[in-house]
């Protein structure tokens, strides 16, 4: 199948659109003043989107190349459900709650929404997330390490071993 194309600016404005109005939607229901929330279109992979905190950060994300291949439905969907992880995070914290628990759940219903998890979409000629690898050696093989465990390796805070000889992987 050929390469998607990501949504462009005027079905990324109605996307923002759609979900400040959900926010006003909340806004009504639980009659509580939301804060406006940094929209942004640079999710990649099987997710179609994601309610993303960083220290005091908020953010929702959304994957531009499902939108553009399922737009009706991810406006219908997946925009509530993002909207709804917002809204419970601000309403009840983080730490207290599953992220889709009941509290979630009733604000799914509340906007009369599926509070389906995930959404099962085709992901052909959509671009995947890559994640890169590190090649090691040890005395009977070349394996390859994460990211992560490869920084670690790299500032000293960790050694990993060979299952096979036991030996101290090297950075190839």
């Amino acid at each position: 199948m050929n390469q998607v194309t990501p949504i462009d600016s005027n079905q990324q404005r109605r996307v923002i659109e759609e979900t400040q109005r959900f926010i006003r939607v909340g806004e009504e229901l639980f009659a509580r003043s939301f804060a406006d929330i940094p929209v942004v279109f640079n999710l990649r992979g099987r997710a179609s989107g994601m309610y993303r905190v960083r220290g005091r950060e908020r953010q929702i994300r959304y994957n531009p190349w499902l939108f553009a291949r399922y737009y009706e439905d991810c406006l219908a969907s997946t925009v509530p459900h993002e909207v709804a992880h917002y809204l419970a995070d601000v309403m009840f914290g983080l730490r207290n709650i599953r992220p889709h628990g009941s509290e979630w759940r009733a604000i799914m219903a509340a906007f009369g929404a599926d509070a389906s998890v995930t959404a099962d979409y085709s992901l052909d000629g959509i671009p995947l997330r890559q994640t890169r690898k590190h090649g090691y050696r040890c005395a009977c093989d070349t394996h390859w390490l994460g990211a992560l465990r490869d920084r670690r390796v790299r500032t000293g805070k960790a050694q990993y071993r060979c299952r096979r000889c036991g030996e101290t992987l090297q950075p190839v």
